[in-house]
């Protein structure tokens, strides 16, 4: 399946950027880049009942640049740790 860059065009350039990236100096930048978009929509989005297609996207983006963080730069992985209960 292709993905349209041009249906969220607020974060999707960056992360479409990021994905696209070998050098590893510039990947770095560019994923902080795209989360930094993601997350300045999300903002934008805050509050509103809409936009469930966008949020499912936004969380498949998410997941694809956790993976460039940890496979290309070397970011520990993140686990799910168990919530301490009191």
């Amino acid at each position: 399946m292709e993905v349209d860059m041009t249906q969220y065009p607020q974060w999707q350039p960056a992360v479409q950027a990021a994905l696209n990236e070998f050098d590893e100096k510039e990947l770095q930048q560019k994923v902080f880049d795209a989360e930094e978009a993601i997350v300045t929509r999300l903002q934008d989005i805050d509050g509103s009942t809409d936009h469930h297609a966008e949020r499912a996207a936004i969380e498949a983006a998410s997941r694809a640049l956790l993976f460039l963080k940890e496979q290309k730069l070397q970011y520990p992985l993140l686990k799910n740790e168990p919530k301490q209960t009191t």
